[in-house]
């Protein structure tokens, strides 16, 4: 699914972001990437996402060379990629339907198609009777899984969540990581940057650990634990 073979970036002012990461993620892999600030999560993502190129290595997704990818394949590409963010960014005069149709009307899908999916993946996210809400009409929680709705209903192969609980309280959070979970267990490949100890600390997945732009933890079953 994803690997990185001896990445490194280095911006053009001179900060080195990542250095010389190697490794896989296999396809239906759930994997949770944690740090601390600065040690190159974010960079790590835009690499996958192709946001950013990097200065040395090669980026594989899905069996294709995104260091090599024509321009105009790359947005076919982030089709099979979904994103969460902490911000859930939702489009605030849409509703919450709406952003989730949105989602299929920028890749050409139908009216019809699009009237037969949302209210699907609106009740898979738990929010069937939500549709018509705004997002201003909504609870953090709930705007998350309008987040999440958006980010499956285009069926990728792989979800990015960044942060996805940090702006929600304890009990919400884990609302949001059951439902990880069981996209999860759908096939879909989750990647993961958190600081949420807690959470990390009891699912017992595989962590990826980076520290200062490099990879200093790479264990099944994994803890979440300040790295030096």
């Amino acid at each position: 699914m994803i690997q990185f073979y001896n990445v490194s970036k280095v911006y053009e002012n001179g900060v080195k972001a990542i250095s010389d990461l190697t490794f896989h993620i296999k396809k239906g892999d759930f994997v949770f990437l944690v740090g601390p600030s600065g040690a190159g999560k974010s960079t790590l993502i835009k690499l996958i996402f192709r946001e950013e190129l990097p200065s040395r290595g090669h980026v594989m997704f899905n069996g294709r060379n995104t260091v090599r990818m024509k321009g105009r394949d790359v947005p076919y590409m982030r089709r099979k990629i979904g994103m969460v963010f902490q911000d859930f960014r939702l489009l605030p005069q849409k509703t919450a339907a709406e952003n989730v149709a949105f989602a299929l009307e920028i890749t050409g899908t139908s009216g019809r198609e699009i009237k037969r999916v949302v209210p699907q993946v609106l009740e898979q996210v738990g929010l069937k009777d939500k549709g018509k809400l705004l997002p201003g009409q909504m609870s953090g929680g709930e705007q998350q899984r309008v987040a999440i709705a958006r980010a499956i209903v285009n069926e990728p192969l792989m979800i990015i969540a960044d942060e996805p609980t940090g702006n929600l309280d304890p009990d919400t959070s884990w609302e949001i990581m059951k439902l990880f979970q069981d996209i999860n267990r759908r096939g879909t490949t989750i990647l993961m940057a958190t600081h949420d100890s807690d959470i990390v600390n009891t699912m017992k997945k595989r962590v990826i650990a980076l520290s200062n732009g490099s990879m200093v933890r790479d264990e099944e079953s994994g803890v979440y634990r300040c790295e030096s």
